[in-house]
């Protein structure tokens, strides 16, 4: 799949963040696809360091390149590659410390309605190394430049529109043109119901079309423990129409917020060749991860958010086009469960752990440490020796 270590091949994670980074112009055109060993990462890394020191003599801050319009790029940009959920949270957190405000509804304002240019994996069937070879990032972005706020300044001294204006595009089997895109409307889509007030999140290009409207009883495990344990019982009441709902993975609940989201299909339904079922946790996910899977609801389960009531058998509701996502529980019947509920009390009560979940924020405030939050500049501090 891929010819070295040191590279993500696929539009996961990692590569969703270095494309994030380049589109913020964080860093120098065509750093987000190069592979690993390719000869042109040593030259970037030169001429990254050269321009440090540029950038220094020209006492250009950081703060003048993330602005608000460089994290509408970024958005816009994320919807066009088909990139990974994760990026919601990191942008809101960089967003955060920098002094900018993003919230979550403008992932779906600025992004949803954005096409899915790029053929790779997981929404498509290419790789990274295609991407590169096929111009990368900056083809991507000279695409849809329409939508971009091009005179927003780079880490390299000139603008988006400048980096971005001598893009070709070498394989349109790769990186489709705007005017005939991989997958119309396929930004992340943000979420909202009784189930996530503070919203959800869903990748609808690595979703399964059929059930972006569904309703089904609900399967609920408490904790990744609880579904390891019986996720392969035979005995499990579960089919294809159900709704598979993880409790307790979130910020606080896991703790950390681990990439447990993309819950397994249990042996029994996928040897009916069953391959996707609509998936709810407070978790979140890779970005090589796919299928009709709702993340990031908010408030997570550990913090009393009404994930934490679902019963087994409860009926829930998805509508991707509506945003909505409900739990069809009466609001009476709601508060008798929450008034029995009583929040998980963590592994440890003491050190980091405490400090940890203390402080650290919701999904939908970007999963920082509340004390992070806020620019803070580059005080020096007095000698202390």
């Amino acid at each position: 799949m891929h010819r070295s270590h040191g590279h993500c091949m696929t539009m996961g994670t990692a590569s969703t963040m270095a494309s994030m980074v380049e589109a913020l112009g964080v860093g120098l055109p065509g750093n987000a696809a190069y592979p690993a060993v390719d000869g042109r990462r040593n030259v970037l890394a030169r001429m990254a360091g050269r321009r440090v020191v540029d950038m220094v003599h020209a006492d250009q801050k950081l703060s003048s390149i993330l602005t608000r319009e460089a994290f509408e790029n970024a958005i816009k940009t994320l919807a066009a590659i088909g990139g990974s959920t994760n990026a919601v949270i990191h942008l809101i957190a960089v967003a955060r410390r920098i002094g900018v405000e993003l919230v979550l509804e403008d992932f779906d304002r600025l992004g949803s309605e954005m096409p899915c240019l790029l053929n790779l994996q997981p929404s498509g069937k290419y790789l990274m190394e295609d991407f590169c070879y096929a111009g990368g990032l900056p083809v991507v972005m000279k695409e849809i430049a329409q939508h971009l706020h091009l005179d927003a300044v780079t880490a390299n001294g000139q603008t988006i529109g400048q980096n971005i204006a001598d893009a070709q595009n070498w394989n349109t089997e790769v990186i489709q043109p705007l005017a005939t895109p991989f997958k119309d409307k396929a930004g992340i889509a943000v979420l909202r119901g009784n189930l996530a007030p503070r919203g959800a999140v869903i990748k609808p290009s690595a979703a399964t079309p059929a059930l972006m409207v569904h309703t089904g009883r609900a399967v609920v495990f408490e904790n990744s423990d609880d579904f390891h344990r019986r996720i392969d019982d035979e005995d499990l009441d579960i089919d294809e129409t159900c709704v598979m709902v993880l409790k307790n993975c979130g910020p606080k609940g896991y703790p950390g917020m681990a990439e447990v989201g993309n819950m397994p299909l249990p042996p029994k339904v996928l040897r009916r060749g069953i391959t996707d079922m609509v998936r709810i946790s407070d978790a979140r996910m890779s970005g090589t991860a796919y299928g009709t899977v709702v993340l990031h609801t908010a408030p997570e389960a550990a913090a009393g958010g009404p994930l934490a009531l679902v019963k087994n058998g409860d009926m829930v509701e998805l509508d991707v086009p509506q945003r909505r996502i409900h739990l069809h529980v009466s609001d009476e019947e709601l508060a008798s469960r929450r008034a029995a509920w009583t929040a998980p009390k963590p592994p440890m009560d003491s050190g980091y752990w405490k400090l940890y979940v203390d402080h650290v924020l919701q999904a939908d405030e970007g999963v920082d440490l509340d004390f992070l939050v806020g620019k803070r500049g580059s005080a020096v501090p007095r000698d202390n020796h």
